[in-house]
């Protein structure tokens, strides 16, 4: 009973999580977007701040309702077929009738490093893509325990907070990448066209200023969520293996491998069980992480033993 409390807790807290730090992304990329209008003549800025908003909220509508099929795409995976990958099948319908979920769609990334994530708006809206290194390189209970990671997210409600994030994450991404382009070849002809008063200069060193720091702030929104769940999700996937050592020698398998997962981004990364960057400033041991260290992993997974 203790137990199940736990996990009724687990799945309110993080719901609340998502609502607020969904709602400060979302914030963020309107404040982003509004101060965009800025490169454009006063004429034009009613429309663009119009057209700004309505890009939000389309945004977070195809996040919510399509960013599941779009995080697959951007990974380079394709649904798996049942009577090709029959162990995957197999553990994975273990699993979700261990953890009494609805069975999720199931993927493969042909990509050489283990590694895997989980994503969708809800357990029945949900789907759990592996790499093929990890299939190769994993015996059986080692991919029961990642599996079971995996469903832990499902269970616990992380996945809407995480694929909303990645969609948002992308979409500032992608509006730093045109405003900084816009300013450079097209900003200075349109400027000089109208008058550049103190109030105009002061939008646009903030509209700067946002172009710069957006995309670290919704960094360190994924960085303040993230690296807590995937404890919550190692133990989660315990309760549902009762083998504690199946993850964790599966942790030190993927973090040993020195292989990165070609189809990850900044966006997606804190999605995967542990971090697919292994070379950059954002690998497993940089303060950038969205995972926590794997050996503080192995060795809270090897004290429940």
């Amino acid at each position: 009973m203790a137990e199940r409390k736990s996990i009724r807790d687990c799945i309110a807290a993080n719901k609340r999580k998502s609502v607020f730090f969904v709602a400060l992304l979302a914030i963020l990329l309107t404040a982003f977007c509004l101060a965009l209008s800025a490169l454009f003549p006063p004429e034009e800025q009613g429309f663009i701040i119009f057209l700004s908003l309505v890009f939000v909220a389309v945004y977070i509508l195809f996040g919510y309702f399509k960013g599941s099929a779009a995080v697959m795409a951007l990974s380079g995976a394709r649904e798996a077929d049942p009577k090709v990958e029959k162990q995957l099948y197999n553990v994975v319908e273990e699993m979700t009738i261990a953890g009494g979920l609805p069975m999720p769609k199931v993927y493969i990334m042909e990509e050489a490093a283990p590694n895997a994530f989980a994503t969708g708006r809800n357990p029945k809206d949900s789907a759990v893509a592996v790499t093929r290194g990890l299939l190769q390189k994993l015996n059986r209970d080692e991919l029961q325990g990642v599996i079971a990671h995996e469903l832990s997210h499902i269970r616990h409600y992380d996945i809407l907070f995480s694929t909303l994030v990645c969609v948002l994450v992308g979409a500032v991404a992608m509006i730093a990448r045109f405003a900084w382009r816009f300013m450079l070849f097209g900003g200075s002809r349109r400027s000089s066209s109208r008058k550049a008063g103190q109030g105009q200069a002061l939008i646009l060193v903030l509209c700067l200023a946002l172009m710069i720091f957006a995309p670290i702030l919704s960094a360190i929104v994924q960085l303040a969520i993230s690296r807590e769940r995937e404890y919550l999700a190692d133990a989660g996937a315990v309760s549902l293996t009762r083998n504690p050592e199946g993850l964790a020698r599966a942790l030190e398998k993927i973090a040993g491998d020195p292989g990165e997962v070609k189809g990850a981004s900044g966006a997606t990364r804190a999605l995967y069980i542990a971090e697919p960057f292994k070379k950059s400033f954002f690998s497993a041991d940089s303060l950038f992480s969205t995972h926590p260290p794997i050996a503080k992993r192995v060795a809270r997974l090897r004290a429940m033993s």
